[in-house]
């Protein structure tokens, strides 16, 4: 099929949910991904913060290849190897001592949730069940979650919204200690926003997060679909403060593409939910949690979080050489490569014409550029993104 016929079909077969760009993307390697014209695209996208290893790599495509050879799905009535070794991976590199598998954010954010209010019904009171979250934040697209997410646009058109969330601006300690009622169970947020804008807070906002929550005897939830597994630097964004969670989430990049999402909790708090209480027909499965385990111990044993660091430093730096140059950039900012440029236009038709260039970048909000790139790009990567954007935005 021609570029033009998948999209014509792909327009009359498939809902009408996604603004889809008009190219037809069939191949990827590393950093850069082909359409089916044969162009080629610096990809600084990486599927939305998913592909941190970059496209098809090697050893992911060599453990998901080695796991359907001998075992794609078996229900979680059955105990399997992968998902074990997965759950061991995460536990031993993190805060927590149990994990939950599903397949997405959403799923992953959705169990978060219903963890804490099974918590809390058992533990502070049947009247505990409310969560503050953040302005600007994005927890998924289910009913929880749409209502956990603090953007009205988000949850137009699906009242009425589930009853238990309170929304309190990000990075503002005295809102949310005010709103903390007789009903709180938790507060949910992401240590750096990323559809909000990607918004990072104050260097000490999430330990006096973890304090006030200590102080009130409530949970502390992180979701970290995003700023997750190597993105900021450190395999866990919560890490750069020097507190632990409660309860955190994980997705996107966790499988490097292959659909995953994890929940995960201390030994306290994981003991609330008992056989029967949550469940998921695919979550965990073989495939899954071997493309998990390919990718996980890559981010380890390879070096991608130093490298992902000294990346990032130089991509910021590149981007605050950019502003001097540029009116329209109002601001940049990022962490590891987890950055942003926050621009006084519309950042649509930057979005555009960097496509038509052969680069794929992304916006957050509709002012803001945002570059979540795999994690083992190079100088000369950055430099090349760096001269299209200074095309693109010349005379802007």
């Amino acid at each position: 099929m021609s570029e033009k016929e998948i999209m014509a079909s792909a327009n009359e077969y498939i809902m009408n949910t996604y603004k889809r760009f008009p190219v037809v993307l069939v191949k990827g390697s590393g950093v850069k991904v082909w359409d089916v014209k044969g162009k080629e695209y610096l990809d600084f996208a990486a599927g939305i913060a998913v592909c941190s290893l970059g496209h098809s790599h090697p050893q992911v495509i060599a453990a998901v290849k080695e796991q359907i050879e001998k075992l794609t799905h078996v229900s979680n009535l059955y105990y399997t190897e992968p998902q074990t070794h997965l759950a061991k991976l995460l536990v031993d590199n993190s805060f927590a001592d149990k994990v939950f598998f599903c397949n997405s954010g959403a799923e992953a954010n959705e169990a978060a949730i219903k963890l804490a209010r099974k918590y809390a019904h058992e533990n502070m009171g049947p009247d505990k069940y409310e969560l503050i979250t953040m302005k600007d934040s994005f927890h998924g697209r289910t009913m929880a979650t749409i209502t956990a997410t603090g953007q009205e646009k988000f949850q137009f058109g699906f009242t009425p919204l589930l009853e238990g969330f309170t929304y309190v601006p990000f990075n503002d300690l005295q809102a949310l200690e005010k709103a903390i009622s007789a009903k709180t169970c938790g507060v949910m947020l992401e240590p750096i926003q990323g559809e909000g804008g990607v918004n990072i807070p104050d260097e000490k906002y999430l330990a006096s997060v973890r304090e006030i929550c200590d102080r009130y005897g409530i949970l502390l939830i992180v979701d970290e679909v995003q700023a997750g597994m190597g993105r900021t630097g450190k395999l866990f964004a919560y890490e750069h403060s020097g507190i632990k969670p409660d309860i955190m989430t994980l997705a996107k990049a966790l499988g490097n593409g292959f659909p995953i999402g994890a929940m995960l909790a201390t030994d306290k708090i994981s003991k609330a939910f008992v056989p029967g209480n949550h469940a998921s027909t695919f979550g965990g499965n073989p495939l899954a949690t071997a493309a998990a385990n390919a990718t996980v111990k890559t981010i380890l044993q390879e070096g991608i979080l130093e490298h992902c660091r000294k990346m990032g430093d130089y991509f910021l730096l590149q981007l605050k050489k950019l502003q001097g140059k540029h009116k329209i950039i109002k601001d940049v900012r990022g962490t590891g490569l987890m950055l942003a440029a926050q621009l006084n236009i519309e950042s649509g038709d930057i979005v555009n014409e960097c496509l038509q260039r052969g680069l794929l970048i992304i916006s957050a909000g509709s002012k803001t550029l945002r570059f979540v790139p795999p994690l083992i790009i190079t100088t000369q990567d950055v430099d090349q993104a760096m001269g299209v954007l200074d095309e693109v935005m010349e005379g802007k």
